[in-house]
């Protein structure tokens, strides 16, 4: 559905290595990352690394892309696993693409980031409680 995203022209391509935090949870920002090519690991960090991880993600795919959508500070920490190449594309051309998309298109699109921001906010809230709390 992406695949002709248009990049802002002041938006090269980033590359970061491993270890590189490339997303920080709870920050709000002006762009949507897509992820051409390495794997990133989806989590929550502490002062010595990922604490807890979510996931693992491998490009092409975008980061957080829902968040973008929602208007919402990111869920989770992202952490280049292998050295990765990313898209930067600013979050107002983002908007405009998807506000271009049949009206079926975008209510679909949206119960989809909705859902997809809950799951991962259940996930975290599972992952920061001790054993006993789980139970």
């Amino acid at each position: 559905m992406f695949q002709n995203l248009p990049t802002s022209s002041n938006a090269p391509p980033q590359h970061h290595g491993a270890g590189a935090v490339l997303l920080r949870r709870g920050e709000c920002t002006d762009q949507v990352l897509h992820l051409e090519h390495g794997r990133v690991m989806l989590g929550l960090l502490d002062q010595g690394g990922l604490h807890h991880q979510l996931g693992v993600i491998e490009g092409p795919f975008w980061l957080e892309a829902s968040s973008g959508l929602l208007g919402l500070p990111h869920a989770v920490d992202a952490v280049a696993e292998t050295d990765v190449s990313l898209q930067p594309v600013a979050l107002s051309e983002f908007r405009a693409h998807v506000d271009r998309l049949p009206e079926p298109s975008r209510s679909l699109l949206a119960d989809l980031a909705r859902a997809q921001r809950q799951q991962t906010e259940m996930a975290i809230s599972r992952l920061a409680k001790d054993a006993d709390a789980r139970c």
